[in-house]
Order: C-alpha cells, then structure tokens, then sequence
C-alpha cells in the first residue's frame, strides 16, 4: 500500500518500526480472531464465486488498517488478485483519487477508464466501471481500500456502483476500513442498501487489560510488572497502533518491562502521540483545522455549536466538522459535547497557532463563555491565557475566583486569579484593593514576593495620601516584619497628616524591636506615643507597652478596651487590636480577652487574611493553654499551621508558634514529642525576634524535664536577657524566673534562686493582679524561698485568673511540699481545686501529678519522723517514697518532670543519709514510719 497517512492513529510506519525478524506485527492483531475468522470466510467464499462487502471499523488505531494488510497478505498467498488504495485528507479534492489506485495495477486492461478519469477522454457519469468490471470476473479480486473516510465524492459513487452491480457468482469482494466510527458504517455506504450482497460491519474494540499485558509480552520479550501493564493501559488508552508503537521503542531503547521504567514508558508514548498530531493536523482541512484550535482553547466548556461559531466557521455542516476530527483520531464525542482525545494534541495545536492569533482566541472564548454562563472557575481558566479584555466583569470575576480558592486552601490559584485580574485596567483604590489581597494571599506561597508587594504598596509617591501605607504595614506586622514595618512607618509619617499620622506612629512603636538601640541611618525619627492616645490605634499599642512593662494595670485595660471599641470596619488595622486582646489576658480578663480574639477571627478569615489569622490564632492558643485547656490549645496551634505554615511566617516571628507547641507537649506529659520540637532549626535571624525569648525558654523547660540544670538555668537566664533587653519585665508575660530559680536550686545555689523568686514576686506585685501575684508567691514559698509555707497558705487565686494551669502546678507543689513536711492536713485542703485536670486530662503531667499525691495522702497517717529523713531535700524525700513504694526509676522521672539520672542521683544521696544499703530497706524503713505493713516477702 501506498505510505500516505490516515491520522493521528494510523499505521503509516509499521513496517519501518518492526525491524527485520522480529514478530511485533502480531501486536497490531491481537484480540482480533473473531474478525479474522469472518474475513476468512469471506475469502472461502470469494474462491466459490460468492461477492461480499466488509467495512472495518471503530476509533481509529484500533489496528484496521493492519487488519486489512494481514488479509491481503492472506489473499495473495491463496492466489487472489489483490488491488488496493490509500485515501488520504490531502487527497480528498482528486477526482477518482481512490480508484485510480485501485485500477492502475490493471495496466491495459483498465487504460481506456484511467484516461477518463484523468482528464484524458470525454469524461462520462462512471468512467471505466462497464470495462473494468469483466476483467475483474475473470480473476477472483480482493478490493482493498484504507481510510474510507477520506474517500473523495466521486471514488465514492464509483465504489457505491460497483457493490450495487455484485451478483452472485461474480467472483469480486471489497474490503474497507474507517476510523473514528462507533457503529453502522460511514455514510457512502448508506446508498448501497440496494445491493444484492449484505454489507457487514466490523466494529473494533480496545484492548483488555489481558491484551495489554500480551502486547507487552511480545514487544518486550517478557512478562510485564502489573504496575508497568497498567501505566500501558493508561498511557495508550488500551490503542493498539499507540500501544504498538510506544512498546517497539521502549524495548528498542533495552528497557524491561517493569515499575521502575513507568516514567521511561509515559514519555515515549507522549512523544508517539505528539508526532502523529503533528501528521494528523499537517492533513486537515482549513475549517475542521479552526474548529480543532477552537476546541483547544475551550475545551468541552462550550457546545460544538459554539465552538464552531468561535472558530468562525459556517459554511461546512458541523457534522461533517465533527465526523472529519474523530476520524482523525484528535478528538471524541459524548453526546452534544466533543473534546481533544490527548492532552499532547491539544498543546501540540496550540504551540503551533501564532501568538497573537492564540491570543486573541482565548479572548473571545473568554467572552463567548462569560455569555453563555459557563461556570467561573472554568472562565478563569481561559482568562489566565488571554490578553486583558477590559471588560468590567473580568476582575470581577477572577476576585470571586480566588475567594473561592481561598476558602479551599487553593493559595497559588488564588495568586494566579488576583495577578490576572490585576492586568486589566483598573482605578487605583481597585488596584490598590486587589495587590494588598495578592500580597496577603502570596504570603503563603511566595512570602518573598508578599513582602516585596507589601513594601511597593507602602511607599508613598508624590500626592498620594499617607494612609495608602497603612494597611500593607499592618499586614507586614502580622507576618511578623517588625524591622520592615517600623521603617516604613517611619519613612510615610514625613507627609502624614490627621489620623493617618497618628495610625502611622502607633504602627511605629508598635514595630520597635529594641528601645535601646538608636536610629538607622536614613530612618527619620519618629515622635513618641502621647500619654493621651488620639486614636485607636495608638491606645491599643500603648496599652501594649504598658503592660509588657508591668505597669499601671488599671489604665493599661482601659487603653485595651478603647482600642477595641474603635472603629471595626475593613480598613480598621488589626495589630493594635491584637495586643489589646493580649493586654485583657495578661490583666486576667480572660472571658473578655476570648471574646474579642473570637470576632476578630471572624473578621480577619472573612478578608483572608492569613497570616493575620494565623497570629491570632497563636494568641487564643496561649489563652487556652494558661487555662488549662490542652485540647483547644492543640486545635488553635493546628490552625495557625494550616492557616499559615511555619515556613511561610517571618523568621522573626516563627519561633512563637513553636513554643507554644512544646508548652503544649509538655503539659500533655509527651516529653518525647516536646524534645523533638525543641529542637527544630530555624532560619537566619530567627534569633533577633522577641519570639526567640519564648523559645528559650521553652527549651529550659525540655532541659528541667531532662534534669540538664546547668543548661536549664543558662537557657532561662538568656530568655531574660532578651525580655529585658525590650524592657518587657511583666512575669505574667513569661515567667522566666521561676524556672531559673528551680534550675539555681537544683544547681546547688540557693542564694541565685532566692534572689529571682523574690524579683519575680516584686516584679508581679509591681502588675498587680491577681493571679500574676498568687502564682509568683506560691512558687517562691513552693521553693521555700519567701518565708516558711505557712506563710503563704492564706494566698487565694480565683480559679478564673489568666494562668490556672500554673495555679494549678503552684497548688499541687506546694501540696506536696505540706506533705514533705508532715502537713498532710493542709496537703489535702489544697487539692479539692485540682480534681479537674485528673478527668479532663487524665494523662497530661498534673494529672499524674494529683493522682501520685493523692495517693500518698490516702496512706495511714505518718508516726515520728527520722532524724535521718529531716536530712533528705524535698526532692530527694519524694524520690524516696516513690522508690519505696516500688515504683521504677523511669516511672519516678516521668511523674517528677526529671531525668532517670537525677533519680539515680537523688536515691544514692538518700541511702547514703539515711544509711540504707538499697531499696528493700528503704522500703522497710518508709512502710515503718508511716505505720504501713511490712511485706515480709
């Protein structure tokens, strides 16, 4: 047969791919005995004079034209005259271009019919067919031709002639096949009904996922892997010829057949598909060429209808559009729909459309689609490729888009969508509007590009307003930019007037890092807060001074609660409110703290705004951890993660979250959990932040768990430093000294730990509340630091204070020192208040804690005490009625927050006190004094 191409799917270059002794041709017939045995049929009856008529089709690369080779071949070899023709899209315009080709074998006997057809004779209705036909009778003839879609009109009237003049006994059979039918044949067929012969069709299926693996097994010589016959499956869409030709090379390329070479097997398949695009579309007509990049613009988004009235195409009926693509093998059908059969022809269509001509497609696709109310996302999706329209609804469309991504935790669709919207013409409150919504949105995926974003919007030109500088300084803040946002602020204040100036200075302070550090060079200095705020803005941020201090505790809740009984509308800043909401926790107005946390939550996740969401987040998270609350501590610090992941915060800023996660660990007794937490790398600069102070301290605490007191204490004295360093000196901020001063006790200098117990009751006294007051008394009398415990047994700390779980921690030491002392009396007053957490939280470490306690309170009442025993450190007391009471070191560690090397430690110091070989007779000697019975056993 001629080597003219029939599609995207034809078998052009079988011969070609399958080298010399090899068998992979048999891959083209697999799964096809049903239509060999009617083929073969056919011919056993063509040797006995009986006619027929066959039409081999199905999507096209189904292997038809394979079919048809193997028939021939058969025919030939049986004796039978074989003539055979190729039609082609390229020669679908030559008059009788099919049979010429089938005639010219014929040589004279069909010269006089030949000159007719070319031009050569008078031409008449049927030229040649009356001569032809008797040498045809003499010889039984196979009439074969390929690619009868691509019949032009008048080799169909030929042909349709010749099936009518079949009668039995003439010796003549005529085989076709088609692509890109589903079923009855094409239409030149239709007009043969009359024939005295039946015309049968032979519709093709894919390949089984058996015939997959077959075909696999003989182009690659082996059994295939079931992951690599699936790839195949998929890949090849189960295509005989694309199957063929992908599995030839592959193994021509030595690869075996298995998971490992999926990806190897992929791009050679893309790669076969895209060349025979490239030869499909080089064959297609003008018009159905149109319709095919129409439809690569739009997808099935429109119906064929329209995609046909896009591609400005009206003069060629859209079934025959339709019938010309899918013989191709480029597109599919379902029902009123057709789409691009393979992604790669669809990038293949559009690479090869001119730019500007691409372009201007997309956009009147975009227009076309907006009008027949396609769905948003999908216009979206055109809009993405095409140029600016200048449309009101195209901005206006995209910004609904990316809300939509928003709320789906879709960041970098919401980018896109904000980013095209922005190349469409645009007022400057627009533009303006949507480039603070991209910089808050790239924020999670491009926190670079945000901030870059950020600091365009924040600079003020000539003539523009002061206050265009607000918002993109706030949201820079709540990333946590302090160095950015309190330069900026100070560079817009030059020609800030009224209450954008005000705004601006708060925004300023509020960014200070270091009070003690000077000006940079080329900053302008910017004046102080006023002792009376004149906005908002300015009460929350001094508020936020005040209290980080420790001082003035009554004007510092009356600043907080101005600062947020001010103006809440969208262009509200929402940083000044943040630390007002922290002020009213640290004042102990808790119920009134989450309340505001909660609508300032529900403003900011309606704007979006993540990273302001994420920091608000972390604040109710500390709130609900200072309260005990584990598992809605968890849930916020969840939150925040997916809200804005820790990768995407400032350096400055990321180590807060953190902390507050290894406070939570701990709490909730998972040492192992708050180890690995701990000790997570951060990036450069992370250690200049406030949030770093957190951090260490949060890590000292890991170290006490771990009974690395030396480390402790160096931890926590350095977190101090820092807090100090931004004179924030508030311990209901941070108390930082309380663990230094267990750290210094543990050390052996009771002299350093009496000195930070005592500053940090001063310090809370100084604050003034409540709870920061109790908590600070009750840890110094805990340590036996503030004068004897029955001094400070009258301290009351209303269990609604701002920290209950370090109330709680206070109570259940200080328990435990009454008990240490013999005071079980008062031991046992102070736990009724401590119940919850042993049913909330059973297996955090104050529950532990509780339990252990009260089950030595349950204990028979203890005699006289041994010298000895008044010789034990309170620490080393209890470590010694745990190891009588039998329990192992590392139970003993985990119930005492200390490593099993402390214990190890404390238990030989108290044998060797109490003069005791080991734990059998510390045992004896504990069951004695608190008149238990001795196991003799």
């Amino acid at each position: 047969m001629n080597d003219h191409g029939d599609g995207v799917l034809d078998t052009r270059r079988i011969r070609q791919i399958v080298r010399p002794g090899m068998r992979r041709a048999d891959l083209l017939l697999l799964e096809r005995q049903r239509e060999q045995a009617v083929l073969t049929a056919m011919l056993g009856g063509l040797r006995s004079g009986r006619p027929g008529v066959v039409n081999i089709t199905g999507t096209p690369g189904l292997g038809q034209n394979a079919l048809l080779e193997w028939m021939a071949q058969l025919a030939e070899e049986r004796g039978f005259r074989v003539l055979r023709a190729q039609a082609t899209p390229a020669e679908r315009e030559l008059r009788y271009g099919a049979i010429l080709q089938l005639l010219t074998p014929l040589g004279t006997l069909a010269e006089h019919s030949l000159q007719t057809m070319t031009g050569q004779e008078q031409p008449d209705l049927l030229p040649g067919l009356s001569g032809v036909l008797p040498a045809l009778w003499e010889v039984p003839t196979l009439l074969l031709v390929e690619n009868a879609q691509w019949l032009d009109p008048d080799s169909q009237r030929w042909l349709q002639a010749l099936v009518r003049r079949l009668f039995a006994g003439i010796p003549v059979a005529l085989v076709t096949t088609s692509g890109g039918v589903t079923g009855g044949g094409p239409d030149w067929l239709g007009t043969a009904d009359a024939a005295p012969v039946t015309t049968m069709q032979l519709v093709l299926r894919a390949l089984s996922t058996q015939g997959v693996a077959n075909a696999v097994r003989l182009a690659c010589g082996r059994a295939g892997d079931e992951e690599f016959v699936a790839a195949a499956e998929e890949a090849s869409m189960s295509n005989h010829v694309l199957l063929h030709d992908a599995l030839c090379y592959f193994a021509d390329h030595g690869y075996p057949p298995v998971a490992a070479r999926v990806p190897e097997l992929r791009a050679i398949t893309t790669a076969v598909i895209g060349d025979r695009a490239s030869h499909a579309l080089g064959g297609l007509p003008r018009d159905a060429l149109a319709v095919l990049r129409a439809l690569a613009v739009c997808r099935d988004l429109l119906d064929f209808s329209l995609v046909c009235a896009l591609a400005e195409v009206r003069s060629v009926p859209e079934s025959e559009l339709r019938a010309t693509l899918e013989a191709a093998g480029l597109t599919v059908s379902r029902g009123t729909a057709v789409r691009i059969r393979f992604p790669v022809v669809e990038s293949r269509v559009l690479e090869d459309m001119p730019a500007e001509e691409r372009g201007d497609l997309y956009a009147r696709a975009a227009e076309l689609a907006h009008r027949a109310a396609v769905d948003d996302e999908d216009i979206a999706d055109i809009l993405f490729r095409a140029p600016p329209l200048g449309a009101d609804w195209v901005p206006r469309t995209l910004r609904h888009m990316s809300t939509a991504a928003l709320w789906r935790g879709e960041y970098e669709r919401a980018t896109a969508c904000l980013s095209r919207a922005l190349q469409e013409p645009l007022g400057p409150a627009e533009r303006e509007q949507l480039n603070l919504e991209l910089a808050e949105a790239e924020v999670v995926t491009a926190p670079e590009a945000g901030e870059r974003r950020l600091g365009e919007l924040a600079r003020v030109g000539p003539g523009e307003p002061a206050g265009k500088s607000l918002r993109p300084i706030d949201a820079g803040l709540a990333r946590g930019n302090e160095p950015w946002a309190w330069r900026a602020a100070a560079e817009a204040l030059a020609g800030a007037t009224g209450g954008a100036r005000d705004d601006l200075i708060a925004l300023h302070w509020l960014a200070q890092q270091d009070p003690e550090a000077g000006h940079e060079l080329m900053v302008p200095e910017a004046p102080p807060l006023p002792e009376r705020p004149a906005s908002p803005a300015q009460a929350g941020v001094l508020a936020w001074q005040l209290t980080a201090r420790g001082r003035q505790l009554e004007t510092a809740r009356e600043l907080a609660r101005t600062a947020l009984a001010g103006d809440k509308d969208d262009h509200a800043l929402l940083m000044p409110r943040v630390v007002a909401c922290r002020t009213l926790l640290l004042a102990d107005d808790v119920v009134e703290a989450q309340t505001e946390l909660d609508a300032l939550l529900a403003h900011v996740r309606r704007g979006h705004a993540r990273a302001a969401t994420a920091r608000l987040l972390a604040v109710r998270c500390d709130l609900h951890l200072r309260g005990g609350q584990f598992d809605a501590a968890a849930a916020d610090a969840d939150a925040a993660q997916r809200a804005l992941p820790l990768s995407s915060w400032h350096p400055l800023a990321a180590p807060y979250l953190t902390t507050l996660r290894i406070f939570i660990a701990l709490e909730s007794g998972d040492g192992e959990r708050a180890r690995e937490l701990s000790e997570e790398s951060f990036p450069a600069g992370a250690e200049d932040g406030g949030a770093w102070a957190f951090l260490l301290l949060a890590r000292a605490r890991v170290a006490c768990l771990d009974g690395r007191w030396p480390e402790a204490l160096s931890l926590a004295r350095e977190s101090g430093r820092r807090l100090a360093r931004r004179k924030w000196y508030n311990p209901a901020l941070l108390a930082w000294r309380t663990v230094a001063a267990r750290a210094a006790l543990e050390c052996g200098d009771r002299q350093e730990a009496a000195r930070l117990s005592g500053e940090e009751v001063t310090l809370a006294r100084q604050w003034g509340t409540a709870g920061a007051t109790g908590l600070a008394e009750l840890f110094a009398g805990r340590l036996n630091l503030g004068g004897p415990v029955a001094g400070i047994r009258g301290t009351h700390i209303p269990l609604g204070a701002t920290d209950r779980l370090a109330y709680a921690w206070a109570l259940t030491e200080l328990a435990v020192a009454e008990l240490d002392r013999g005071n079980r009396q008062e031991a046992a007053r102070l736990l009724p208040g401590l119940t919850r957490f042993t049913t909330t939280y059973p297996s955090s470490r104050i529950a532990e804690r509780v339990r252990w306690l009260t089950g030595e309170l349950e204990r028979p009442g203890a005699r006289d005490l041994p010298e000895a025993w008044t010789t034990l450190t309170d620490a080393e007391r209890r470590t010694a009625s745990m190891a009588a009471d039998g329990r192992p070191n590392r139970e003993i560690a985990e119930l005492l927050s200390v490593s099993r090397r402390t214990v190890e430690l404390r238990l030989s110091s108290a044998y060797r006190k109490l003069g005791v070989s080991g734990r059998k007779e510390l045992s004896v000697l504990v069951r004695t004094m608190e008149g238990r019975p001795i196991d003799v056993a």
